[in-house]
């Protein structure tokens, strides 16, 4: 369908690990018109990984404008924009407002040691009852505690806390903004109470005036863009913008997961992380499981692996092999841990292969790859179901099909593995860039004051194509748990906890 000339669009930001990306999406039918992307600089090595922020500000300048001269529409067309950004990442601001330092990522570990005193000191029972997550390495709340130990000066002289989305918010409206579904990611924020956790920040040592303020929705409309960003952007000055959210809630809003759309309908994510999450009006609390809010009101547990799809191209790397030339692991086992892992909790962890013949082929040990990455995002799910009140291998909870996106859903091995393993339908769905389009829909509410889970059903977020079921491959799960378990023993020993 054509969109009619000057019709009203909106623009919905990516700003994520590798990439942002900027789609300019037509208002009414939700179809994306123009599409821009910018690439990030990730550095560091032996756990540690950093970006300049100021490279997420050239990129979403460069993506936007990208984006809107794809789409051919005038720049007074655009009524709204809004960011979504990768969780967690600390960065760290000075009083003008400026970088003291490169932002420490999400996947950076580098923070573990104090991921486990944090929970020790208080107790997984008692961080669970407030915040619905156990600290582990990434967390913002451990970074900041690992910045404090590690470069006090730097943590001395922070003016401003920001995560990534709400610091390209704030370039974008010089207001300190976020919404309750990136801040549930935090640490410091309490999913019980909506709103920062006075106790945890004072173990912290962080001063709540260094955070920005909660708004009530992702969609909220915070402020309009300053002429400085809007000359930056080639946009209009005094364009609203929305609070935003965190690149996993805002995928939720883009598959129509909220009040308003589809609630307990589980979504698997194979990006460079690995995610599960469905969108729920329960609370769930599990060590195993990030008890996130969505940003809609609704709830957004969560688990999340480190390694998925750039740790099994890394291997197809090494294999010197083509990503899609893989055949089932048969007896080979290999943990694709290659930047420790996140859930399971093993921030130690590398990786690990084992079961080898001379018959096992380089195909095979690539499959077995995909196999152990698959796995670790299959058994969150389980671990999610579970903490949902739901039994993971009851008939009518075992049948219900999992939403496969991310890149991964884009490779045929991917999406076999998957329904190999799972023994699940699987649903494709139609939309793509759905972080980007999830954050278009939160400017089209804070455009037009609509429920943004509402505007993407109506957009056509549901629709999708369903796979039936393959069946369960039980030999290779129960062989890749096996190998797990005994060498989860080893990464968890005294000698391993204890490096840094």
């Amino acid at each position: 369908m054509a969109t009619a000339p000057h019709a009203p669009v909106v623009i919905g930001v990516d700003s994520s690990t590798q990439s942002t990306k900027a789609a300019v999406v037509d208002l009414e039918s939700g179809r994306i018109l123009g599409l821009g992307r910018a690439p990030h600089t990730v550095t560091g090595s032996d756990g540690a990984r950093e970006s300049d922020p100021e490279q997420w500000w050239r990129a979403l300048g460069d993506a936007v404008t990208t984006a809107l001269g794809a789409a051919a529409v005038r720049s007074d067309q655009v009524t709204a924009l809004a960011v979504a950004g990768q969780q967690h990442g600390l960065v760290a601001l000075d009083a003008h407002g400026r970088p003291l330092r490169p932002a420490v990522l999400w996947n950076d570990t580098r923070s573990a040691p104090q991921a486990a005193h944090l929970a020790d000191t208080r107790g997984q029972d008692w961080w669970l009852a407030r915040t619905g997550s156990v600290p582990v390495a990434s967390i913002t709340a451990t970074t900041w505690q690992w910045l404090r130990e590690n470069e006090p000066h730097l943590a001395a002289a922070t003016a401003a806390v920001r995560l990534p989305h709400d610091y390209l918010t704030e370039r974008l409206t010089g207001v300190a903004a976020t919404d309750p579904g990136d801040a549930s990611g935090t640490g410091w924020y309490s999913t019980a109470d909506g709103a920062y956790d006075a106790e945890i920040l004072q173990l912290l040592g962080l001063d709540e005036k260094l955070l920005p303020e909660v708004a009530p929705t992702g969609a909220t409309r915070v402020g309009t863009l300053t002429p400085r960003a809007a000359a930056a952007l080639g946009l209009p000055e005094g364009l609203p913008v929305a609070a935003g959210t965190g690149d996993n809630m805002a995928a939720a809003v883009g598959l129509g997961l909220g009040g308003e759309g589809l609630l307990d309908h589980p979504v698997v994510s194979l990006g460079t992380s690995g995610t599960v999450f469905a969108a729920t009006r329960a609370r769930p609390v599990s060590p195993g499981i990030n008890g996130f809010a969505a940003t809609d009101g609704t709830h957004l547990p969560l688990g999340c692996t480190l390694n998925c799809t750039l740790a099994v191209d890394r291997v197809a790397d090494l294999l010197r092999l083509d990503r899609e030339d893989a055949a089932p692991g048969e007896g080979a086992v290999l943990l694709p841990y290659l930047d420790g892992e996140r859930t399971p909790d093993l921030p130690h962890a590398s990786g690990l292969l084992t079961g080898l013949r001379h018959a096992t082929t380089p195909q095979q040990i690539l499959g077995a790859a995909y196999e152990g990455a698959a796995f670790t995002v299959l058994r969150a799910l389980n671990e999610l179901l579970a903490a949902c009140g739901a039994d993971p291998h009851a008939p009518d909870v075992a049948s219900r099909p999992l939403r496969l996106i991310g890149g991964g859903a884009q490779g045929r091995t991917w999406v076999n593995t998957v329904r190999r393993l799972s023994g699940r339908p699987v649903v494709l769905p139609a939309a793509t860039e759905l972080v980007a389009l999830g954050a278009a829909a939160l400017a089209a509410g804070a455009a037009t004051a609509a429920d943004p889970i509402a505007v993407a059903v109506g957009w056509g977020a549901d629709k999708g194509t369903e796979l039936p079921p393959l069946t369960r491959d039980s030999a290779a799960w129960d062989r890749i748990e096996g190998v797990l378990g005994q060498a989860a023993r080893t990464w968890t020993a005294p000698s391993a906890a204890g490096r840094q």
